[in-house]
């Protein structure tokens, strides 16, 4: 059987391509997708070409419907709907790898699972005890979900940071305290302020060095700085800093979970404890993705936060 999905080219860009599906193989569930979301990862990986070292595969935020199950597979049969594959109209997956999950008036497009996930390893290497302040540096797509997370735990302060005012309201919207955009004129000042809280845990979900030099400045003396967003390439620490103020650095990527998250990501989305819809700016059809990445990647599309591609014609 045929099915649509997308590869990425050397050197940037991608094409829509036409691929055979066999039958599911031993232990392994076949998924008809109807929508996956766009990762920061996959806007890197547009931008910078397939022959990256870190390359994205096509799609890894997928949710669709079990149409086909292969031999030996417990648990999951046709008709279940799952988190599980990526920009694929069809594809055969490992079932260990198909979470089930429940019926819902909730659109698939919002179902962003995977995402989730490593944003509920992200808090669980926050080490939160009750009373601490956080911050959060950096309000995409990543970022909000951390803030709405944490505003839900027993932290006594929420700090949010970004550049853009609209997604800072969007941070107090989902429960951050303070927000602070270090490009206003006034923002050495309330950095000062900030300073003065001793800032517990920082979370960069920056991915960039400016946003990673400000977590290094709001965290307090014998802090933690929680490293969650990808800063592709090289990333400076101060040394002298590192040790002087005695703070911890952990890495709280999805390669370092301590459990496996999918399955409260889907509680939480289930239970309406996170709420997605504010965040998906931009849904496009397969045909159509190109030309979004291509603009967002050019920096064209100002109010992007988080795009879903629907598979239904994949």
């Amino acid at each position: 059987m045929k099915t649509r999905t997308i590869q990425y080219l050397p050197g940037g860009g991608l094409e829509v391509v036409s691929v055979d599906v066999p039958e599911p193989g031993p232990g392994e569930v076949q998924v008809r997708g109807s929508a996956c979301g766009i990762c920061a990862w996959d806007i890197n990986t547009y931008r910078s070409g397939n022959q990256v070292t870190w390359a994205a595969p096509p799609g890894h935020e997928g949710i669709g419907r079990v149409v086909k199950v292969g031999p030996g597979v417990k648990g999951l049969q046709e008709g279940d709907r799952v988190a599980a594959g990526g920009f694929a109209g069809l594809a055969n997956v490992p079932a260990s790898s198909a979470y089930k999950m429940p019926e819902s008036e909730l659109e698939d497009i919002y179902w962003l699972v995977e995402p989730l996930s490593c944003v509920v390893t992200g808090v669980d290497h926050c080490d939160l005890k009750i009373g601490d302040r956080v911050a959060v540096v950096g309000c995409g797509f990543m970022g909000l979900l951390l803030v709405q997370c944490l505003a839900r735990s027993f932290a006594e302060r929420l700090v949010a940071a970004d550049v853009s005012p609209e997604r800072l309201a969007l941070a107090s919207q989902f429960g951050a305290d303070t927000v602070l955009n270090p490009l206003q004129a006034d923002a050495e000042a309330q950095i000062a302020a900030l300073q003065a809280l001793e800032i517990d845990t920082v979370v960069d979900a920056s991915g960039s060095q400016a946003g990673f030099a400000l977590t290094q400045r709001l965290v307090r003396r014998g802090g933690r700085i929680n490293n969650f967003g990808w800063i592709h390439g090289d990333v400076t620490i101060s040394g002298d800093a590192w040790h002087m103020l005695g703070y911890t650095v952990v890495n709280s990527s999805p390669a370092a979970r301590l459990r496996d998250p999918f399955p409260t990501a889907i509680r939480l989305l289930a239970a309406d404890r996170i709420d997605t819809r504010p965040l998906v700016t931009h849904v496009v059809s397969l045909d159509e993705m190109g030309a979004l990445l291509a603009s967002v990647a050019a920096g064209q599309e100002k109010r992007y936060i988080k795009g879903v591609v629907t598979l239904q014609d994949a």
